[in-house]
């Protein structure tokens, strides 16, 4: 922090020119990253359900399952000679694509499947070649004009994905902005101050976006990570400035602004920075450990925003700080400079100060109601449904959606979610192929099974309808009765159900490691920065306490279908199979952000010689405020996504935003100095192999080292 002090100072002004010219050129060349990304990436590429639709592509020529779907509405019956020119119209037009290798529509031949009941809807089927990305763009531009017809299907669900994101981040960022310039003004009592966290979330957000335009050259990244940058990037910078600035303001009142006031702000409020933002870095990278694409695009993305949010308020901040001077309080009202001034001279005794005391004079019962509080809060997770995403997660104003909507209620669903099965065997083991799919129809649930087909290259498929929805519990036991088959030749089986029994196992089986990690990563930067191993230990059990709560509040929200009116969604029944485990990680980081933003105060005040509870309360008074509005700064950030048209956006906005506010509030108000007060100095214990290594290696909270 010196030598970084050193630099900032000796040349503040090339330092602001310089990211000046950075966010110019990183903006230029990162805004380009959007037509690079991908939608989805919900799936574990290893898995058995994408190893059996890549064998099949593979041998056929085309996807295995068909990437648009027309859905036509002639506007009488489709038996009618009016009726059949529409659809024929549609198989034309898809016909004469290059990239469509198959058409299927109720021109082939009777299938009263393909048509609804009235008799006045069917739909259309377009297979098209493996491997060909553009495809869809050009389909759609085809066939969106012809009358009575609307697209949905796979591959223009992903499109419209893409492009729902981008709007829904524009919408984000407009009821976003201006919230948080208002608040920031209030929070910050200076107008000057107050746009320090838009400067640095900016240098934070187009530095990532740079960052992802170079990576994605090398790996698939997807559009979700955009999500994560912009809403997190915002809440860090806003973290962050505000640590740095209102310590700043305590320096500067003591020292007049200018080196020796930054200096010792960079010894704290910059080392609590660094720790926080490896704290929140440590717990994204978490994510690139699993093979889903969206998981991993989300650490790729959140570790990247935290560092550089934090690069940015360590370096250009400081250098800002250092031109302003005394102007960093301009702009401010009278009575708004009083309540600074009063706030930046450790005036003691205020409300956060005389709370923190009144919890600890009763700090059993405070501590035992208040988390028996929040684990019956997080109850309702352990009921917990999970699905796969698919169209449903789009709303039905765009195509996919509508077309989803229609198809499940005016034709048989079962029909669009069969189980795809790839067998390996010669042409000629025609007699083996159809032992297995008579081994399929067999099993309990199974409606109906397609006569095998071959494809090529020694690949057989059938499909396998089920009677049951394929994401219930006998779905996903019907798609193991089926794998367990003991066939005379090998198989594999894909589709709906069987993508979510191996996104359920590939979670599953990933989702140690990643505790892992984020466990070990928390207990040694706290044990670093704390010289405990008590702190480190409390801090997990209250941050697994606080995402309980957030899981708890989500599944009554969204899986249980309350507030569809308030927050513009329907309810499935169930909560993303994906979101869980983002979650997870995004309010864990986050909550051990706060904590080590808290702890550092106490600490500081503890090494200063203030008593056990004394430094507790104190601790508490001088971040109370600060934490309180950052995370509401946060929450507004993040919980901008409500907005979202995909539900599952909705959801991690909504979630992200309860846990910030649930832990900058009940834990840091209740929890923490309840505990604190109980322990009392065994807070700060740790054996003596450790307290040696930590006299070596780790940290003492005082601004004169």
């Amino acid at each position: 922090m010196n030598t970084l002090t050193r630099i900032v100072s000796a040349r503040p002004r090339l330092i602001a020119v310089l990211a000046v010219v950075f966010v110019v050129v990183a903006g230029a060349f990162g805004g380009t990253v959007f037509e690079r990304l991908d939608p989805f990436g919900f799936t574990d590429p290893d898995s058995e359900s994408v190893i059996a639709e890549e064998e099949l592509a593979s041998a056929s020529g085309e996807e295995p399952t068909p990437g648009v779907i027309a859905l036509v509405e002639p506007g009488g019956q489709v038996e009618s000679a009016a009726g059949r020119a529409a659809v024929a119209d549609v198989v034309e037009a898809a016909e004469a694509d290059p990239a469509v290798t198959r058409v299927v529509s109720v021109l082939d031949g009777p299938d009263p499947g393909i048509v609804s009941e009235d008799g006045e809807t069917t739909y259309v089927s377009i297979f098209t070649s493996a491997g060909d990305d553009d495809a869809t763009e050009q389909l759609v531009e085809e066939l969106e004009p012809l009358p009575g017809v609307t697209l949905g299907g796979e591959d223009v669900t992903q499109m419209q994905i893409g492009e729902q994101v981008e709007s829904d981040l524009r919408t984000a960022e407009l009821m976003a902005f201006p919230l948080l310039a208002l608040i920031s003004f209030f929070v910050f009592r200076s107008l000057v101050a107050s746009l320090l966290p838009l400067m640095v979330g900016g240098l934070a957000i187009v530095g990532s976006l740079f960052g992802l335009r170079l990576l994605v050259e090398a790996t698939d990244i997807s559009i979700f990570s955009v999500n994560l940058i912009i809403g997190l990037g915002l809440g860090l910078a806003i973290d962050y400035s505000l640590f740095i600035v209102s310590r700043y303001r305590e320096e500067m009142a003591e020292h007049g602004a200018g080196v020796t006031a930054l200096a010792r702000t960079m010894r704290t409020a910059g080392r609590t920075v660094v720790f926080s933002s490896l704290t929140v870095a440590a717990a994204l990278a978490s994510l690139l450990i699993f093979p889903q694409l969206f998981l991993r695009s989300m650490g790729i993305g959140g570790t990247l925003v935290s560092l550089l949010a934090a690069a940015a308020a360590l370096v250009v901040l400081p250098a800002v700080l250092l031109l302003l001077g005394e102007r960093v309080n301009a702009l401010s009202p009278r009575w708004m400079r009083r309540a600074s001034d009063a706030e930046a001279r450790h005036v003691e005794g205020g409300r956060w100060y005389r709370f923190s005391r009144w919890v600890m004079r009763r700090p059993g019962k405070i501590a035992i109601v208040t988390a028996l509080l929040m684990v019956v809060a997080g109850l309702p997770f352990l009921r917990s449904e999970h699905r796969f995403a698919d169209a449903q997660i789009l709303p039905a104003s765009l195509s996919a959606g509508a077309v989803d909507d229609t198809l499940r209620a005016e034709f048989n669903p079962r029909r669009f979610d069969a189980g795809v099965v790839a067998v390996d065997a010669s042409k000629g083991d025609r007699a083996e192929v159809a032992e297995v799919a008579r081994l399929a129809a067999a099993q309990r649930d199974a409606a109906l099974v397609t006569p095998p087909v071959y494809v090529g290259d020694d690949v057989w498929r059938f499909d396998v309808q089920f009677a049951v929805d394929p994401n219930s519990d006998r779905g996903q036991e019907l798609v193991e009765d089926l794998r367990d088959i003991r066939a005379p030749v090998p198989f594999s089986v894909a589709g709906t159900g069987a993508a979510l029994a191996d996104q359920k196992e590939s979670l599953s089986a990933h989702l140690v490691i990643a505790v892992a990690i984020l466990a070990v990563t928390t207990l040694v930067l706290l044990f670093l920065m704390t010289g405990s191993v008590v702190l480190p230990v409390k801090a997990l059990i209250m941050n697994l306490l606080t995402v309980s709560v957030a899981f708890g509040i989500l599944v009554l929200i969204f899986q249980d279908g309350r507030l569809e009116g308030l927050l513009g969604y329907d309810s499935l029944g169930a909560l993303d199979i994906s979101q869980p485990i983002l979650l997870f990680v995004m309010i864990f980081g986050l909550s051990t952000d706060y904590g080590v933003f808290l702890l550092t105060r106490i600490k500081e005040a503890r090494d200063a010689g203030a008593g056990e509870r004394e430094s507790v309360a104190i601790g508490l008074e001088r971040t109370g405020r600060i934490v309180t509005f950052a995370a509401i700064l946060f929450s507004i950030a993040i919980g901008a996504f409500v907005t979202s048209e995909i539900v599952f956006l909705k959801q991690v906005g909504l979630g992200t935003a309860l846990g910030v506010l649930i832990d900058a509030t009940i834990v840091r108000a209740l929890l923490v100095p309840s505990l604190m007060a109980l322990l009392g100095r065994w807070n700060w214990w740790s054996p003596r192999p450790l307290r040696r290594l930590h006299a070596r290696f780790g940290i003492t909270e005082s601004p004169a080292q």
